[in-house]
């Protein structure tokens, strides 16, 4: 390059060249600075990994975010290791959540509301999916809502998710509560699922990618509760009250790496759907698809943003079935960890300007 104290040497036209070059590389350069200081949540250079333990209450795709960072090593650069248990149910992992014997839940939220507003030390600290993705499957002769009248809905147990979210459909329908029986079956949403099949009741409330198979085995999809538009709160990431007070650097640590997972995973559709296949051991592309199209978009919240209405609006729910409600719906959660991801600049680096807004 032409030095700056010869330019005189060159010709007018060529020194304006010059400049503008060294004035844009002198941009670029202070422009790398800032692009660092934008990710304050990295582990420290040499500093040793944090061994911890993350619980899922199910199987299912809706934990694709999850299930991706294990397999791919996201968690690695932020100083945490995890081991993934999985605990099934509410309860069980709220216990467990509680005392410390998981440091993080990774479940869907209006599940382990009731659990947190009957007074259990946890909070919901970050919640990547917000739209209901359950759909109603029902057996080949009921092909219209006023076909279950009379009929049973499978359910887990009284009161819990695949109750309320039963007899809500059930409403929507337009039908009084006694018009469709809730039948307490147990286990998991497969189980359940199976339960249909037999004949032992007549539709259940399934996640993606269960619908495909029912598609494909000739079931009705009677109806996707998203239509409801009920605020809801599916995966969602808690933690302890001992961690939030004792090691809130660690949960801020977590919770930026979960929205840079959030992100890998809408770029890398192929990884995602692997680690999917790999946990829910099908090999089914229909089905991957159907469960990557519902958990990595259309119910996505890229802020992570845990909505207060939501958990309003699932405390007087859990109140009205008969849950001793002993905390107020703002004291259980706490988003400020996702509020300073954006007050640092890191989803801006991670989305672009005003991308992860949507």
């Amino acid at each position: 390059a032409t030095p700056i104290n010869n330019l005189h040497w060159a010709g007018p036209l060529h020194n304006i060249r010059v400049i503008m070059k060294a004035g844009l590389l002198v941009l670029l350069l202070s422009l790398i600075p800032s692009v660092a200081v934008a990710n304050p949540f990295l582990a420290k250079p040499g500093e040793r990994p944090t061994s911890m333990r993350i619980s899922t209450c199910a199987v299912s795709g809706g934990f694709v975010h999850l299930y991706t960072a294990l397999d791919n090593g996201l968690f690695d650069k932020y100083g945490l290791k995890f081991e993934n248990v999985f605990i099934r149910g509410s309860g069980p992992n709220l216990s467990a959540l509680a005392g410390d014997e998981v440091q993080f839940t990774y479940c869907a939220a209006d599940a382990l509301i009731p659990g947190l507003a009957a007074g259990i030390d946890v909070k919901i600290v970050a919640s990547p999916l917000v739209k209901l993705p359950y759909v109603l499957v029902t057996r080949k002769e009921i092909k219209r809502p006023e076909d279950l009248k009379g009929k049973a809905l499978g359910i887990a147990r009284a009161g819990d998710l695949s109750d309320r979210l039963s007899r809500a459909v059930v409403k929507k329908f337009g039908m009084p509560p006694d018009a469709v029986a809730m039948h307490p079956i147990g286990g998991s949403q497969g189980e359940r699922y199976q339960a249909m099949a037999a004949g032992i009741v007549q539709g259940v409330i399934i996640t993606p990618p269960l619908d495909v198979r029912a598609k494909n085995e000739g079931f009705n999809v009677l109806y996707r509760l998203i239509d409801l538009n009920l605020p809801f709160i599916y995966s969602s990431l808690e933690t302890s009250y001992r961690m939030l007070r004792d090691r809130p650097e660690i949960v801020q640590r977590m919770v930026a790496a979960l929205a840079e997972i959030v992100h890998f995973v809408e770029k890398n559709p192929d990884k995602a759907k692997a680690s999917m296949a790999k946990a829910m051991r099908t090999k089914d592309e229909e089905a991957l698809q159907s469960a990557y199209n519902t958990y990595a978009r259309e119910i996505l919240d890229r802020t992570m943003v845990v909505p207060g209405k939501a958990v309003a609006e699932a405390v007087e729910l859990a109140r009205e079935s008969g849950t001793p409600v002993r905390r107020k719906p703002e004291e259980l959660y706490d988003n400020s960890f996702v509020l300073n991801l954006e007050k640092s600049g890191f989803l801006k680096e991670i989305w672009g300007n005003g991308n992860y807004r949507r």
